[in-house]
């Protein structure tokens, strides 16, 4: 027995001896961590973001310009085929292409106008001789606006339609509107003519239809894009920035977004389309625009009463509402108006281009840059200022790339999205054919659409957590044309608030609406968005977007003269978006706050207190589940973002990383309620959805209070309930993902 414990004890000592001797010269005392630990806990390059700001190029930019804007390139024409093309030659570039690009393809239904018989817009009259024709197609001032290939002015998706009837003004074509109009004039079987603003441009007949209007015109009014301007003479483009006479503004009509035929679904060859008479959210009367020079000569002919002040516009005579019809003096008198639109409808195929550089680390995780390419006709500004400066970003990146100088941590993929003009198509069909993918691992979507409106100042609207990142790369870049001042500094000067947390701060928008290819990103899969661009000093001009917005005049000259001259501001937005991504592939951490989206829902939530607790208290309806969600997501808020503050994290497990990036990118989709908006095609977003009340606060509850305040019915009331129950569960879930597990 002895002897059986002395041999074991042997043993045992042996054992240990020679597992000492095995680690004391097996293990290179002077070795380092396998290569894999570094790179793991390795943050941004602020070195690379300095290198990165110093290569990206103006007149790279504006070569860029030049090549994308040569042909008018509308979606699935011959021209947006050439864009496609040079995206993948550029994207493919040995020396500074990327990791891989490839194209994306689907079957789209897009709305065309015929060539072969152009839409007419006439007075008529009793003996239905013409006697008035407005323009079918804009006035030419370069080579550019005579081009074959500029589509005429249209109303995407406006049905094929001859209406002819006495004309009425409705100003913007907004329900009030109409509602106004009806008091006193009998609506059935006229011609309405509408100012652009106020209300969607698919809006404006829908609204109308109700009321027995039979079509629609539309036009832009020179006090709402041109400062009243409205010759050719010496004021308009190609003398200046603003709207010549004849320039008309194209667009998709429509209110939903993605293709029509295939809600919810990929737009795949095969996949299941509904009938064309299912479609919704279309005018279901013909809709036509036309130029202001048009608009001049009916709305000063009109008879009837005076609108309303605040319909008047810039028009040097009183902008009536119609008898219905012409004054009695009036040349047109007893005349109609006669609409004449021959559009149709086609399944096309229609292309996203689509480029990726993987990352080193977590090549499981994106953060995807978005723009589309497709225009009305040459779109120097919208959208092909974004993708100039897209096109320099993937240059001065698949560089650095194929240099070998760097790789990012994360993979970063790049959107040239196709038919947007149509409703925001292509990148609509991407997040639903990649449905769960992108659900699980996107970390961010940067939007660049039109990178310059103007080039005065930086603008940026996103979540409430991304501000703090596009704050610092703002300050990292020198706006433009100003080599002592940064974008950031200038930026506010001109948009600015006083936040409870930070003080005076550049103000940020947000993404409410569906304005562009962010939309299904923010509202259908809840991914954390910005849409950043430069843009014009409002102290200046009251255009409510740049003048040649969607006409054949938006053209490398206009751009190069009255734009950006220099292109400047386009390389302020390259260098800042470009800084932006760099840091959300790169960083550590995620570089999101959560603590400013509480301040955010802080600030809804007073304002909803105000305007809805007292009357709420008179029917028994509690918004202290709202306000105690709300005090649990800052407490939530605040404990993380301080865990990461006052964590060494680079010295952290990587799975304890993994969890808290985990749980910055996944932050908005727990603000995703996919009943909470049943009449709001693909909005599922709680805190972002677009809302008609015109209030700054939570959007599904100021909807729903507007309407019962209006109905009185209690059954509207228990909506507004419903809606105080959805936020409260959503914003207190939100919280719930930030604070520990378990």
């Amino acid at each position: 027995m002895i002897l059986k414990v002395v041999i074991s004890v042997v043993c045992a000592v042996s054992v240990l001896t020679v597992g000492i001797l095995i680690g004391h010269f097996g293990i290179d005392k002077g070795s380092s961590a396998p290569s894999w630990v570094n790179d793991v806990a390795k943050d941004v390059d602020e070195a690379l973001i300095e290198k990165f700001l110093s290569e990206v190029d103006n007149m790279q930019i504006q070569e860029n310009l030049r090549e994308l804007t040569k042909v008018p390139h509308m979606a699935t024409t011959p021209g947006d085929e050439q864009t496609v093309k040079l995206m993948l030659e550029r994207w493919r570039d040995p020396e500074t292409g990327l990791d891989d690009a490839w194209r994306e393809e689907y079957m789209v239904y897009l709305s065309f106008p015929d060539t072969k018989n152009p839409n007419k817009v006439t007075v008529v009259s009793p003996s239905d001789t013409v006697i008035y024709t407005a323009r079918e197609k804009e006035k030419p001032y370069t080579a550019d606006q005579d081009d074959p290939e500029v589509v005429q002015p249209y109303a995407a998706y406006s049905p094929p339609g001859n209406p002819k009837g006495k004309l009425v003004y409705a100003n913007q074509g907004k329900p009030s509107d109409y509602q106004e109009l009806n008091k006193t004039v009998d609506l059935r079987g006229t011609i309405a003519i509408t100012r652009y603003g106020g209300a969607g441009r698919a809006a404006k007949a829908i609204n109308a239809a109700p009321y027995g209007v039979i079509g629609v015109l539309v036009y832009t009014d020179p006090l709402d894009i041109n400062d009243g301007l409205m010759s050719d003479i010496n004021e308009t483009y190609p003398h200046s920035w603003y709207l010549p006479p004849s320039g008309v503004e194209r667009g998709g009509f429509s209110t939903h977004y993605g293709d029509l035929r295939t809600p919810y679904l990929a737009a795949k060859e095969d996949t299941y389309r509904i009938p064309v008479e299912d479609i919704t959210g279309i005018p279901p009367i013909p809709i036509q625009p036309i130029g202001f020079e048009d608009a001049y000569v009916l709305i000063c002919e009109l008879g009837g009463e005076a609108a309303p002040a605040d319909w008047q516009g810039a028009f040097n005579c009183s902008y009536n509402i119609g008898g219905p019809g012409f004054k009695q003096t009036s040349a047109f008198n007893s005349s109609d108006v006669k609409l004449e639109t021959f559009n149709h409808g086609e399944l096309k195929n229609s292309s996203n281009v689509m480029g990726v550089i993987r990352g080193s680390v977590e090549p499981d995780r994106y953060v995807i840059y978005g723009n589309h390419r497709d225009s009305w006709v040459h779109g120097a500004i919208d959208p092909s200022s974004g993708t100039s400066v897209m096109l320099e970003l993937t240059r001065v990146l698949g560089k650095m790339v194929k240099q070998g100088k760097w790789r990012p941590r994360r993979s970063i993929i790049f959107g040239s999205w196709g038919a947007e003009e149509f409703g925001l198509i292509g990148s609509a069909e991407y997040t639903e054919q990649y449905f769960t993918k992108l659900s699980e691992r996107t970390v961010a979507y940067i939007n660049v659409d039109i990178a310059v409106f103007a080039n005065a100042t930086l603008r940026a609207s996103g979540m409430p957590s991304v501000q703090n990142v596009i704050f610092k790369a703002a300050k990292q870049v020198n706006a433009a044309g100003m080599e002592s001042t940064s974008v950031y500094d200038n930026w506010i000067k001109y948009s600015n608030w006083t936040s409870p947390e930070h003080g005076l701060i550049p103000k940020m928008g947000h993404l409410t609406g569906a304005g562009s290819d962010y939309a299904a990103f923010v509202h259908y899969l809840g991914i954390t968005a910005m849409d950043i661009s430069y843009t014009y000093d409002r102290s200046k001009t009251n255009a409510r977007i740049y003048p040649a917005y969607h006409t054949a005049y938006d053209t490398f000259d206009y751009a190069s003269k009255y734009i950006d001259p220099g292109f400047f501001s386009h390389q302020a937005v390259a260098r800042t978006a470009g800084n932006v991504l760099i840091r959300l592939a790169d960083s550590l951490v995620l570089p999101l706050n959560c603590s400013d989206y509480a301040e955010l829902l802080e600030m809804y939530l007073s304002r909803a207190v105000d305007l809805y607790q007292s009357k709420l208290q008179t029917i028994s309806i509690s918004m202290e589940p709202l306000k105690s969600a709300v005090a649990s997501f800052r407490s939530a808020a605040s404990h993380l973002d301080q865990m990461i503050l006052s964590s060494d994290l680079a010295k952290e497990t990587p799975m304890k990383v993994r969890r808290i990036n985990d749980q910055l990118m996944l932050l908005d989709r727990a603000f995703l309620d996919p009943l909470a908006f049943p009449d709001k095609y693909a909005f599922r977003h709680v805190i972002w959805t677009s809302s008609s009340a015109g209030m700054s606060t939570f959007p599904g509850l100021a909807d729903a209070f507007a309407k019962a305040e209006s109905s009185g019915q209690s059954s509207d009331w228990d909506k507004v309930h419903y809606h105080l129950s959805v936020l409260s569960q959503n914003i207190a879930g939100a919280a719930n993902t930030l604070v520990d597990v378990i």
